[in-house]
């Protein structure tokens, strides 16, 4: 371009800008920013407000109740009862009743995760229906309930997650002669394999509970377990001898079992879950 061409482009572009309102011009500029500024503000308000999650996957050991099941309790809600929710909030989506493979065929599954930030926790505990061979609407064969599990963790990670899995709480069950047994048979192993093998956490409420009804013993360990006299209780007028589902110092108790183990472990977590209210 000749250097006469210059000249006259540049006058144009003189007559143009010289008619501009230079007012209205920054007065647009500001505008602008001030937009910008606005947004970004409102994305970092809403990313400070929101608090970490744990999300609960499992069973009926876990879940909340209906009112119609009290004063069976989960130990999940026993957690959440201790928690701040402006420092943690608690997602307990377990169930009664739920394996494994009905967790994911409902759904539920995909429910934590759509739900699921980066830096969130998901507690998985599953086992005791899995491993109910005579209740063929949960029942989970072993290979697949491992395979189930390194999928839990395998999708947790993927969104930036952060897995846990528990091994199956025990159930109370003592002999004749008084002698203490376990009822899981291979599912709490498996649990310990795979956290080993995709080298996650492990809570294992197998072993924790299980030495801590052998220190309780028959008669004193009945206070943890939904065993309730007739007439004392509007929802079991009969009453029960489950052995199986927590009253509520039971669930209170294994919510402290857990608790106790992150702490040994030194975990993040820990710290979220016995945090002082925020300011």
């Amino acid at each position: 371009m000749m250097p006469n061409d210059l000249i006259a482009r540049a006058g144009h572009a003189h007559n143009r800008y010289r008619g501009l309102d230079l007012r209205q011009f920054l007065l647009g500029c500001v505008v602008t920013v001030m937009t910008l500024l606005s947004a970004v503000s409102a994305a970092q308000a809403e990313h400070h407000a929101r608090v970490t999650t744990l999300f609960l996957a499992g069973d009926s050991t876990m879940a909340p109740k209906l009112p119609e099941k009290r004063p069976e309790t989960g130990w999940g809600e026993a957690l959440e009862a201790q928690a701040d929710p402006s420092v943690i909030a608690i997602s307990n989506h377990a169930r009664n009743g739920r394996s494994t493979r009905t967790f994911i065929s409902e759904g539920r599954w995909q429910a934590i995760l759509d739900a699921l930030h980066p830096g969130d926790w998901v507690m998985i505990q599953f086992g005791h229906n899995d491993a109910s061979e005579q209740k063929i609407d949960r029942y989970t064969p072993p290979d697949q309930y491992r395979a189930n599990l390194s999928r839990f963790v395998a999708e947790v990670r993927e969104r930036g997650g952060r897995p846990i899995l528990l091994t199956p709480v025990m159930r109370r069950r003592f002999d004749e002669q008084g002698n203490f047994y376990d009822t899981h048979g291979r599912y709490a192993q498996i649990v310990r394999e795979v956290a080993e093998a995709d080298a996650v956490t492990l809570v294992d409420m197998h072993a924790l509970s299980g030495a801590l009804l052998l220190t309780l013993g028959e008669d004193h360990s009945r206070d943890l377990f939904l065993i309730l006299p007739p007439g004392k209780f509007a929802n079991y007028p009969a009453g029960l001898d489950d052995n199986t589902h927590f009253s509520p110092a039971g669930a209170e108790i294994m919510a402290n079992l857990v608790m106790n183990e992150l702490r040994r472990q030194q975990l993040p977590l820990s710290t979220l879950l016995s945090a002082e209210p925020a300011n």
